[in-house]
């Protein structure tokens, strides 16, 4: 499993730096945007990763642990699984990190945003939606790639509400790190190591 959760870090890294760079170049434009709008703009990209989020973890643990039909996919497992995956892990990654780096920049308007508390009602059911479109057709590639990107964009905006301040080039170096270990590390756990943690076990892999 450790080879397994090395070799999917390497390998997702390059897309990784890719997306960071799409935030940056996204943040020299947009980095003075009124609190307002920027908090509007991430409860559009967070939801949006939850529910990426949740159907590509889904996705990934009913391939592995019902390949073929010949194990019944239990659906309140696969439920669990899917939100813990999707909504824990996306938080740590689009407001737990993000904050992280907010609060060693000294932004002023630095806080938590915690998404499945504050606008409940639209990240629980978007999870759970997720989850039961992966349990009727499972994919993981193009969902896996957007929410790639996504959750990069999400990260973003939640650093560009705390900001609230002209940023220096040495600023835009540090978010680029975080902003990358806010996807790169939070994504493939979520999408890959995490739901094969609880497949790998099984006779069918």
């Amino acid at each position: 499993m450790i080879k397994r959760i090395l070799k999917e870090l390497k390998a997702h890294a390059p897309f990784t730096v890719f997306g960071a760079f799409t935030g940056i170049v996204i943040m020299i434009f947009f980095s003075k945007l009124p609190y307002r709008v920027s908090h509007n703009i991430f409860y559009v990209l967070h939801p949006l990763h939850v529910l990426l989020s949740a159907l590509v973890t889904s996705a990934m643990y009913k391939i592995h642990k019902c390949k073929d039909g010949r194990i019944k996919c239990n659906i309140w497992v696969l439920l669990i699984i899917g939100y813990v995956g999707s909504v824990g892990i996306a938080t740590i990654s689009d407001s737990i990190i993000p904050y992280i780096g907010e609060s060693l920049l000294e932004m002023p308007n630095r806080d938590f945003h915690l998404g499945f508390i504050e606008k409940w009602w639209l990240i629980n059911p978007l999870a759970v939606i997720g989850i039961v479109i992966a349990y009727f057709k499972p994919t993981t590639k193009f969902p896996h790639s957007m929410h790639v990107l996504v959750s990069t964009w999400a990260s973003l905006f939640h650093i560009i509400m705390a900001s609230g301040l002209s940023l220096n080039w040495l600023t835009y170096i540090v978010i680029f790190f975080f902003l990358f270990i806010a996807v790169w590390i939070p994504c493939c756990v979520s999408d890959i190591v995490f739901p094969l943690l609880f497949v790998q076990n099984s006779k069918d892999r």
